[in-house]
């Protein structure tokens, strides 16, 4: 039942969508946009606050937003963590330990809308200026990225190749690759028209400079020259495999490591195993 309500909620969406997009074009995409970046959940929740309180560290301010840091103090080389969608710090908590073992230098942050930083809605542009605050502040030479949060370092480095010279390797977990894929699904969840659709890409451009298809980390790595481990499971089912098979085909300096059954979230030990091995290499 809450499947079916929920569905007819998207449903509705998308027709008001439709219908005001003939009167209020510009607003309506507006609106739109607003609503595809506007995470569900991800804040912080009762039994994630003594962990995420003992480690909080500065607080960066970019534009409108204020990010949280955290830290967990090492000797060895700096490492940022960076978050998926609808998630905060609170997800590494069994990784820190592993990390900590190796003594590395821990910083992680919460992107915006997420954890205990401000603001309502977060897109890869939004958290890749975000996450350049955070990599000028602490100069990581590591930085692992989960989901979104690896799609926003792949276009990181691509944007700002020239102020990230410090970071050696980074990793990618069950990160996708195509905005065009999320365009698509959305368009399907809301039942949005061509005329709505092609409203929403001219937004896109107009804001960010970019069409669905351009926004891609196949191309983005394409001119990297630094160390990448992507690791990815053959049964993802929130971000396909194949995106990681194509960054991978497009990045020189890469190595894939393809998982069965461990899902999405990839917290198993070997993976974290596999991680620190290469890091170490």
């Amino acid at each position: 039942m809450y499947k079916l309500i929920s569905k007819l909620f998207a449903r509705s969406l998308g027709l008001y969508f439709n219908l005001t997009s003939l009167f209020v074009p510009k607003k309506t995409a507006k609106k739109a946009f607003v609503l595809f970046c506007t995470p569900r959940k991800g804040k912080v929740i009762k039994g994630q606050k003594g962990f995420l309180e003992d480690a909080k560290d500065l607080i960066l301010e970019e534009g409108d937003n204020s990010i949280q840091t955290y830290r967990w103090k090492g000797t060895g080389p700096t490492l940022l963590l960076m978050h998926g969608w609808e998630s905060n710090t609170f997800r590494w908590r069994n990784f820190i330990p592993r990390l900590q073992k190796e003594n590395y230098n821990i910083i992680a942050m919460d992107a915006p809308a997420h954890g205990n930083s401000s603001g309502a809605i977060l897109n890869v542009p939004l958290y890749t200026s975000c996450a350049q605050k955070v990599i000028n502040t602490y100069n990581p030479q590591f930085i692992i990225g989960h989901s979104i949060g690896g799609m926003t370092l792949l276009y990181n480095l691509f944007k700002h190749a020239k102020h990230n010279e410090k970071v050696h390797k980074v990793v990618t977990l069950g990160s996708p690759s195509e905005l065009s894929d999320f365009m698509r699904q959305y368009k399907n969840i809301l039942g949005l028209n061509g005329r709505m659709m092609q409203l929403l890409e001219d937004y896109f451009i107009n804001t960010f400079g970019f069409r669905f298809a351009e926004f891609s980390s196949s191309k983005f790595v394409k001119d990297i020259t630094k160390k990448g481990l992507l690791i990815h499971d053959e049964l993802d089912v929130i971000a396909p495999y194949w995106s990681s098979e194509q960054v991978h085909a497009n990045w020189k300096g890469s190595k894939l490591v393809t998982t069965k059954g461990l899902g999405h979230s990839l917290h198993q030990d070997k993976v974290r195993d596999q991680i620190v091995d290469f890091l170490k290499s």
